[in-house]
């Protein structure tokens, strides 16, 4: 499963719109994502990020 640097995360929402089982969310009151045990692994939200903060 992919996970999220919060440092790198631009908070941008690129991979949010990217991925095809919504499984990116941001925890409340933060400004950064999360993903979520629902994560398929397709790789669709890393191949967006232009900030490199996903982590195979």
């Amino acid at each position: 499963m992919h996970k999220i640097d919060a440092d790198a995360c631009e908070f941008c929402g690129a991979c949010k719109s990217a991925c095809p089982v919504e499984a990116i969310s941001n925890p409340e009151g933060k400004n950064y994502y999360e993903i979520s045990d629902a994560c398929i692994d397709c790789g669709a939200c890393e191949s967006e990020c232009g900030f490199g903060a996903i982590l195979s």
